[in-house]
């Protein structure tokens, strides 16, 4: 069949990408769904640092590749094989999706699927299919999704079915931001009762994790703590609850300190201000995924002489099929407001300028809407 979609054909172009354009937005083929894969109909994207991460090459991928990871749609067609879902419900997207029978399935979220990443990583849906072409030559999937279309084929396993009322705008943001960081705060940093929690990057992830913060602490107790260098961001923060609010210059400046603590910037430096920001005895959390050769500077004495924690989370530790239906719940009880996520609404064809207002921190969640 026929689709639209937003397709990077190189990586490492100048900005501003409103310029030079590094998606360009056309017809491309899908195939069918084969075995165990599903035909989604895409209603809405978000639009994450990761796929930027991939535009400005700081994450090589084959190219060229439809881009686009966090999404929401419906069930068009399924393939042999998919009997638990049916035509017309609502999915959500996953980037990583699990076979549920290697070594690292077994730890329970804790280390990302090994053919899941296989696959990520070759450019094809999990079994090692792929549907895209174009001028007859292959284009590559995107973590397994390739949302930014009007069309999608996936594995059954890189979608989770939600309910009919979750809006779609909601269902896309689960699957990533929401997945991501409330993962680092439920999964990973596992605040105790009365503990703060403090989130080092106030981006959709990061935002993420400070409305589960707040869900969290609004029963247990404790105050969530906002950390980002964007004023904007810092103000949005309290806005929605948190309790304070602070430069990473103010953290330092101040010696503000939390026993939980998510960085989740993606940037050497924030996972410097996070670690040194984490309490005798408290858990450092990173979900943040900066460039294969960002380094950073800590003490080894303070890790050692303060019995400080600090865990790698990938995805929010996450085992999707089990958490998303956790956090629609959440959202439907009022206790996890994630439309506030949403920064703007966009077009597939402003996808450029969009990338432009991520790079330049002014955006929380942009969220693509097809009709």
């Amino acid at each position: 069949m026929k689709i639209t979609g937003a397709v990077l054909e190189e990586a490492g172009r100048t900005r501003p990408y409103a310029q030079s354009r590094p998606l360009s937005v056309g017809e491309l083929e899908l195939d069918g769904p084969g075995p165990d894969e599903v035909l989604v109909k895409i209603e809405a994207a978000g639009l994450c640092h990761s796929d930027l991460s991939v535009v400005d090459g700081n994450r090589p991928r084959p190219l060229p590749m439809l881009l686009g990871h966090e999404a929401a749609g419906i069930v068009v067609e399924t393939g042999p094989g998919v009997t638990d879902l049916e035509p017309g419900q609502r999915v959500v997207t996953v980037f990583l999706p699990r076979c549920g029978e290697c070594a690292n399935c077994a730890t329970d979220g804790k280390l990302p699927c090994l053919p899941g990443s296989e696959a990520n990583n070759d450019g094809v849906l999990l079994g090692g299919h792929a549907r895209l072409h174009r001028d007859g030559g292959a284009v590559n999937h995107h973590l397994g999704v390739s949302g930014f279309a009007t069309h999608a084929v996936l594995n059954r396993r890189s979608v989770v079915p939600v309910g009919s009322d979750v809006p779609p705008a909601v269902a896309a943001v689960l699957g990533c931001a929401v997945l991501t960081g409330g993962g680092a705060v439920l999964n990973a940093g596992k605040p105790s009762p009365g503990q703060d929690v403090m989130i080092v990057g106030l981006g959709g992830v990061g935002m993420a994790a400070l409305l589960t913060a707040l869900s969290v602490t609004a029963e247990t107790g404790g105050n969530v703590i906002g950390v980002d260098a964007n004023p904007d961001k810092l103000e949005r923060a309290l806005q929605l609850g948190a309790a304070q609010a602070y430069s990473p210059q103010e953290v330092e400046e101040r010696g503000i300190k939390a026993p939980v603590v998510i960085e989740a910037a993606g940037h050497p430096k924030a996972f410097e201000t996070a670690v040194a920001a984490t309490a005798p005895g408290g858990t450092t959390v990173t979900v943040g995924l900066p460039s294969p050769q960002a380094l950073s500077c800590i003490s080894p004495l303070g890790i050692t002489a303060e019995a400080r924690t600090i865990i790698g989370s990938y995805l929010g530790s996450a085992v999707p099929s089990r958490d998303i239906p956790v956090y629609e719940r959440m959202w439907r009880e009022g206790r996890l407001p994630v439309e506030e996520l949403a920064s703007a609404t966009i077009r597939l064809e402003d996808i450029n300028q969009a990338l432009d207002d991520l790079a330049d921190g002014k955006a929380v969640r942009q969220i693509v809407l097809f009709d």
